[in-house]
């Protein structure tokens, strides 16, 4: 009989160590859950318009509007690093780039050109149509050479911007002297 009694109460430790242990590794899981989630507050992606304007040389501007879902701020920064950042709200951001290049208005439909005052121009198609887009000085006519009147008055097309640049050069030595 002693010995049943032995082998009882030592079962009856094993039981309570077993509950104890089973007890206390669950409130450790608990509380080792609970900080988990304090460490990692996940959020949902945000989107926004991102509206990117472009200044060209030739002094347009223009917009392109994007919407953009934001999984990552860091990679979102990252991507518009070079971009200048204008203004943001909670539904927007503007940014801004600097183009070295003249505006795609000008390679279709740009024209170098005189107005009546003797002006360089650039008009939104032939000069004749006398919309003007950009203006640069005034011509001395005297001292112009006859064919470069002529492609004056005729238009000399903005192709790209080695070519402008290339005419803005040629009729620089044609710049009337300020009065």
């Amino acid at each position: 009989m002693r010995i049943k009694s032995y082998q009882l109460i030592l079962l009856a430790v094993l039981i309570g160590t077993f509950f104890y242990m089973k007890n206390s590794t669950g409130t450790i899981q608990e509380e080792h859950v609970e900080s988990e989630s304090e460490a990692y507050e996940v959020l949902a992606p945000q989107t926004v318009q991102v509206v990117l304007e472009r200044v060209y040389l030739d002094g347009e501007k223009s917009k392109e509007y994007v919407e953009e879902t934001i999984l990552s701020m860091e990679d979102f920064w990252a991507f518009y690093e070079d971009w200048e950042l204008i203004n943001q709200s909670g539904e927007e951001i503007i940014f801004r780039k600097e183009m070295y290049d003249i505006s795609p208005l000008l390679k279709i439909n740009g024209y170098f050109g005189l107005t009546e005052e003797g002006v360089l121009t650039i008009f939104e198609g032939e000069p004749s149509h006398e919309k003007v887009i950009q203006t640069f000085f005034y011509i001395d006519t005297s001292k112009l050479k006859s064919h470069h009147y002529t492609e004056l008055e005729n238009g000399i097309p903005v192709k790209d911007l080695r070519n402008y640049e290339e005419v803005l050069q040629v009729f620089s030595q044609y710049k009337a002297k300020e009065i």
